[in-house]
C-alpha cells in the first residue's frame, strides 16, 4: 500500500475507503465502487460491439477469493447495473477454455489438468479432472496477495535504493516520481520475457534529475526469486491437498501474464521433471473466453457440447463455528466440492443458558482468532435447561456462487432460523435471525443504493464532459479550416481585404480563445462553431463564384453585421479572462 498512487484510509465500520481528487474535490470511494466502474466501461463495450442492452454477466474471481470478497464482488456487480449470474473461479474458467479449445472434456480419455494461474495481483492453482463433459475441481491453492505486481515492486524498490546512492535523494515519499517510476518497471518486466536486458530513461523525475539505468533478467529474477519459489511451494501443495501425484498430472497449462516470465516457467518445467508446458491457449484472454463459455450455459445457448457441459468446483477456504475454548469446529472443509450443504449439531455450554451466539470463520487455523471472522448472530429465546441438554442443529450451505448460508435450528422450542451470511451487516437474508451484531465489511442495502446513485451520476459526468471534449475539439477543427481557408491563394485573390482581415481576425480570436481552456457548456461551443461554419460558407462562395460586395467598416467587420463574441455569453467563468488580451 506504501507504493500505491492513491490513499487508503479507514472508513465506516473500519471499512476501507480510497481516497481520490475528482473534479477539484476529495471524494471517498469505497473498493466495489471502483470495480462497478470497470465493469460498468465493460458493460458499455460489450453493448456497443452487440449493439444491444447487457443486463446480466459472468464475473470471474481469484479461486482462493473468501466469502467476503465474493460478495464485494457481486456488489460492484449490482452497482454497475448488473445482475451477476454466477461467480466463477478464474482457473476453472481457463480450464473450461482450455478443455473446449483442445476437445480434451469431450474426450472419453480423463486428464489431470493443472491450471498455473499468475495474474497482476493474484495467483491461483487449480487441479482439474477432464473428461467425458465434466470438469470436476479436485483442489485449489493460492495467495491472494502474490502476482506481477510484487516482482515490479521488487525492481521498484531496488531503483529506488539505485537513486538514493547515486543522488542523495529519497523519492520514496514523492507519488508522482513513484508512478512514473514503476510504470517504466512494468514495462521492463515485460521486456525481460523476450530479452536478457533492457535500460531504463526517465526525464526529471526527481527535482530535475534525470533516471537512466538498465537491469539484466538474471539480476530481475534475483530480486523475485524468493517469490517464484512460493508460487512453486503453491503448486506443490495444490496437487497434495488433491491426493494426487505430481506424475500423474497430464498437462500443465499457463494463464496470466506473469506466467511469461522465463524463470516462473523453467521452475515449473523443473519441479513437473522436464514436461511440457501448455501455451496453446491465450494467458490473457483465457479467463474471458471460459467466463463467455459459461456465460452461453447458464443462458441457454451455445452448442450441444456447452449445454450438456458439467462443471465441480470447490471451496477454497475450510469453514465452521467457534466452540468452547476459542477453536474452530470445521462443518465444510476446504476443497469440497459445491454446492454442498453439511449439518451438524451443538450444545449450550452454560446451565439455563438464554441465548447462544455463533460466530463464523474461513480458515486452516485451529484457533478462531487467527482465521477470518464472517460474521455471527444471536440466537435467542431458547429452551432453558441445564448445560449440554439443548441442541442446536446448524447446518451450512454454499451455493454454486461459492456464497456461505446457515441455517440454526432449535428443535425443542420449534424455533427455525436461517441467513445467508454474507460478512456483516445488510446480508440478503432469507428469514432474518432474531438479532445480528458485529457484522463485518458487507455495505448496506442503502449503501449500495447510494453507489448505484452515484455511479450512474459519475456516468452522466462522464457523459457529459465528452460531449463537451467532442464539441471543443470539433469547433476547434472548424477554426483551424477557417484559418487554411483564410490563407488559401485562391480566397485572397476573390474576397475583400476588409472581409479577409475581419475572418483572420475573428479565427486568431477564437483559437486563443479555446487556449484558455475554460469548460463551457455544449450549446456554446456548437453556437460558435456555427458562426465560423457559416464564415467559412461565405469565403468558399466568394472564391468559386467571384467576389461579392461587402460593405465593412474600417476594422473589417460587417456593417448592420455583429462580430463574433468570444467573451461575454453564458458561464460567469468566461468573465474572469479578457480573451482579446489573452
Amino acid at each position: 500500500m506504501k507504493l500505491w498512487p492513491f490513499k487508503v484510509i479507514d472508513g465506516n465500520g473500519d471499512r476501507p475507503r480510497i481516497l481520490v481528487n475528482y473534479q477539484g474535490k476529495e471524494k471517498q470511494f469505497a473498493a466495489e465502487e471502483i470495480s462497478a466502474m470497470i465493469l460498468t466501461k465493460m458493460k458499455e463495450v460489450a453493448e456497443a460491439f452487440l449493439d444491444c442492452t447487457i443486463k446480466d454477466a459472468v464475473v470471474t474471481v481469484p479461486a482462493y477469493f473468501n466469502d467476503a470478497q465474493r460478495q464485494a464482488t457481486k456488489d460492484a456487480g449490482l452497482i454497475a447495473g448488473l445482475n451477476v449470474m454466477r461467480i466463477m473461479d478464474e482457473p476453472t474458467a481457463a480450464a473450461v477454455a482450455y478443455g473446449l479449445d483442445t476437445n480434451v472434456v469431450s474426450s472419453t480419455m480423463k486428464k489431470n489438468v493443472l491450471i498455473f494461474d499468475l495474474g497482476g495481483g493474484t495467483f491461483d492453482v487449480s487441479l482439474l479432472f477432464i473428461g467425458n463433459g465434466v470438469l470436476e475441481v479436485k483442489a485449489t491453492a493460492g495467495d491472494t496477495h502474490l502476482g506481477g505486481e510484487d516482482f515490479d515492486n521488487r525492481m521498484l524498490n531496488h531503483f529506488v535504493e539505485e537513486f538514493r546512492r547515486k543522488h542523495r535523494k529519497n523519492i520514496s515519499s514523492n507519488p508522482r516520481a513513484l508512478r512514473r517510476l514503476k510504470t517504466v518497471c512494468e514495462q521492463a518486466k515485460r521486456i525481460l520475457s523476450t530479452s536478457t536486458e533492457t535500460t531504463l530513461h526517465i526525464d526529471c523525475l526527481y527535482e530535475g534529475m534525470d533516471f537512466y539505468s538498465s537491469i539484466t533478467r538474471a539480476r530481475f529474477e534475483e530480486l523475485n526469486i524468493d517469490l517464484f519459489k512460493i508460487n512453486i511451494e503453491i503448486v506443490k501443495r495444490c496437487h497434495e491437498d488433491a491426493g494426487i501425484d505430481k506424475n500423474d498430472i497430464d498437462v500443465v497449462v499457463l494463464v496470466g501474464g506473469s506466467s511469461r516470465i522465463p524463470k516462473v516457467q523453467q521452475l515449473l518445467k523443473n519441479y513437473f521433471s522436464g514436461k511440457d508446458l501448455c501455451k496453446s491457449i491465450h494467458p490473457d484472454e483465457a479467463v474471458a473466453y471460459g467466463a463467455a463459455i459459461q456465460a452461453a450455459k447458464l443462458s441457454g445457448q451455445g452448442t450441444k457440447e456447452i449445454k450438456d457441459l458439467v462443471l465441480i468446483d470447490v471451496t477454497p477456504l475450510s469453514l465452521g463455528i467457534n466452540i468452547l475454548g476459542g477453536i474452530t469446529s470445521v462443518m465444510i472443509p476446504r476443497n469440497t466440492p459445491i454446492p454442498v450443504q453439511k449439518e451438524a449439531v451443538y450444545v449450550t455450554t452454560v446451565d439455563y443458558q438464554p441465548e447462544v451466539r455463533f460466530k463464523i470463520y474461513e480458515g486452516e487455523r485451529v484457533r478462531s482468532e487467527d482465521n477470518n471472522l464472517l460474521g455471527q448472530f444471536l440466537l435467542s429465546g431458547i429452551h432453558p435447561a441445564p448445560r449440554a441438554e439443548t441442541k442446536f442443529n446448524v447446518s451450512f450451505k454454499i451455493d454454486s456462487n461459492g456464497i456461505l448460508h446457515v441455517f440454526a435450528e432449535e428443535p425443542i422450542s420449534g424455533e427455525k432460523k436461517q441467513i445467508t451470511l454474507i460478512n456483516g451487516e445488510g446480508r440478503h437474508t432469507k428469514e432474518e435471525i432474531d438479532r445480528m451484531v458485529h457484522g463485518e465489511g458487507r455495505h448496506t442495502k442503502e449503501e449500495i443504493d447510494r453507489m448505484v446513485h452515484e455511479a450512474q451520476m459519475y456516468k452522466m459526468d462522464d457523459d457529459g464532459f465528452k460531449k463537451k471534449v467532442l464539441a471543443k475539439n470539433s469547433l476547434e477543427d472548424a477554426a483551424y479550416r477557417l484559418r487554411r481557408l483564410v490563407k488559401d491563394d485562391k480566397v485572397f485573390s476573390k474576397v475583400p481585404s476588409g472581409y479577409l482581415k475581419y475572418c483572420a481576425g475573428a479565427v486568431d480570436k477564437m483559437i486563443n480563445w479555446l487556449r484558455h481552456d475554460v469548460p463551457m457548456d455544449v450549446h456554446v461551443y456548437n453556437s460558435k462553431k456555427k458562426e465560423l461554419l457559416e464564415m467559412s460558407s461565405a469565403l468558399s462562395g466568394m472564391s468559386q463564384y467571384g467576389a461579392i460586395y461587402i460593405d465593412t467598416d474600417s476594422d473589417g467587420s460587417q456593417s448592420g453585421g455583429k462580430s463574433p463574441d468570444f467573451g461575454n455569453d453564458h458561464s460567469e467563468t468566461e468573465e474572469e479572462y479578457d480573451y482579446d488580451d489573452y
